[in-house]
């Protein structure tokens, strides 16, 4: 991007601000955005909590819905235009009628809710609306905004040495082959270009399959490309380059350079300045289970990825000024999900765990006066707790539907036969988890079908049961209800 485009891009960003600060000064209103890496829930999140908002159901640690001052909450007409509006009807539906788990997020979407509550007493007592305009997004999107402080020359070296570490050399083996048939310095030939991308994908696509169990090698978009598969900006790949040999024009890598170049100015920028910038809380959900079972390799990549997530965050303590010229989150949670998986009594070591991954950036964002907190929830609680036999042990244990094809040692489930199951026991010290406490694949998380409800007497949807749900809630947006 040029030095005068960048002005104009920063001066639009400004305009835009001042116009979302003027309007809140009249039209109360919070951005929340809620995200995470694949597989982390995030669907079930967004959909969870518009489910318990607008079907009034008794939130008891949000502070506004235990004291019963929140009278209803009602969707509304969709902010943005060029945004996809969140199914929430056919989530809300995949779960309460269907019992099954709706699609993931593979791109971004926004809905709108009004929450009309009574002020507490005070001197502004009285009936107000928040306004709540939720923005779900893929996490592998967040790690992008990396790339804005990067070149082509250093993103190349530093993703081809990160692909060099002993524990990626087997899953990097077949990228490497075809890396080393390609000649920076040929012709920048479109067929070649496209093969060098693709074999590019499927080590990212093995990386998300293998042992680290998480994707944080950026471009996000590979994997979880949205609207712009097949766009000419998704067709770059790293490329061995001499150190300090400028890179001649008319070559595969000057073509490489020139897409790197155009998907941080055409993709990354635009989704900071018109969607990331203007988000005023953010919710963040990791499956730290899935990371425990994969190993400390995994975890090790895990506490990188939310390292990285932190630090792309604006974070610091808003107000009027801030928001106009500044846009910053101001608080961030950090959610560790499917607590249902566990039993309650291993619950608070998965919170300590997870604060573990994040301690190292929470130190440095809350230095600038952001808070970040923490907590294990499930959106949706697909188990419920009971106890299991082993010779002459009693084991707390977790019982539910596992889904159809899902293995626990030698059985096969059918997706209609419910099963107690002793999932493992997360250590009481966290670090133990690096250490090997836990060999991995030893721990039982099979995936479960949503619960299934009572009748109810109505058409509308049974209560969604949950864990913490209101807890994040109240974190996130129980100040803006007082």
């Amino acid at each position: 991007m040029s030095f005068l485009t960048d002005i104009a891009w920063r001066a639009g960003s400004t305009a835009a601000s001042l116009w979302d600060a003027g309007n809140q000064l009249l039209y109360p209103s919070l951005r929340l955005g809620v995200t995470g890496l694949a597989r982390s829930g995030k669907t079930v999140f967004t959909t969870a909590l518009v489910h318990h908002l607008v079907e009034g159901h008794a939130l008891p640690a949000l502070r506004a819905s235990a004291q019963g001052r929140i009278r209803r909450g009602r969707l509304d007409h969709q902010p943005d235009d060029v945004i996809p509006r969140f199914p929430y009807e056919e989530h809300v539906a995949a779960l309460t009628e269907e019992r099954r788990w709706p699609r993931s997020t593979e791109r971004i979407s926004e809905l709108r809710l009004d929450v009309e509550y009574e002020r507490a007493p005070g001197w502004r007592q009285g009936p107000a609306t928040l306004t709540l305009d939720i923005v779900d997004y893929p996490g592998e999107w967040l790690l992008d905004l990396a790339l804005l402080d990067t070149d082509y020359r250093d993103w190349s070296r530093r993703t081809i040495e990160s692909s060099r570490r002993p524990q990626r050399h087997e899953i990097a083996a077949p990228w490497h082959a075809s890396l080393a048939a390609f000649d920076a310095a040929g012709p920048a030939d479109e067929v070649v270009a496209e093969r060098a991308s693709e074999a590019f994908k499927r080590y990212l696509a093995a990386l998300r399959a293998g042992p680290e169990a998480v994707a944080t090698t950026p471009p996000g978009r590979f994997l979880m490309p949205g609207d712009l598969a097949g766009s000419p900006a998704l067709t770059f790949a790293p490329v061995e380059l001499e150190r300090d040999v400028p890179i001649a024009p008319r070559t595969l890598a000057a073509l490489m350079e020139r897409r790197f170049d155009s998907y941080k100015n055409k993709v990354v920028k635009p989704f900071f300045s018109e969607h990331f910038q203007r988000i005023d809380r953010q919710i963040v959900l990791v499956d730290v289970l899935a990371a425990v079972d994969a190993g400390p390799a995994a975890l090790a990549e895990l506490e990188d990825a939310l390292d990285q997530v932190l630090l792309t965050f604006r974070t610091g303590r808003a107000s009027f000024w801030s928001n106009l010229f500044s846009p910053r989150a101001d608080r961030v949670l950090f959610a560790a999900t499917k607590a249902d998986h566990i039993h309650h009594t291993s619950h608070d070591r998965l919170e300590a765990l997870l604060r573990l991954l994040v301690q190292r950036a929470t130190r440095r964002t809350e230095a600038a006066g952001a808070r970040v907190g923490t907590v294990a929830l499930a959106s949706v609680r697909a188990t419920r707790e009971t106890s299991v036999r082993q010779g002459w042990e009693t084991l707390q244990a977790v019982a539910g539907t596992p889904e159809a094809g899902e293995r626990v040692g030698e059985e096969i489930f059918d997706g209609e036969t419910e099963a107690a199951i002793f999932p493992g026991e997360l250590p009481e010290r966290p670090e133990a988890v690096f250490e090997g406490a836990i060999p991995p694949g030893s721990l039982r998380f099979p995936r479960f079908r949503p619960p299934k409800l009572p009748a109810s007497a109505t058409a509308r949807p049974g209560r969604l049961p949950h864990i913490r749900l209101d807890r994040a809630l109240e974190f996130l947006i129980g100040d803006h209800l007082l």
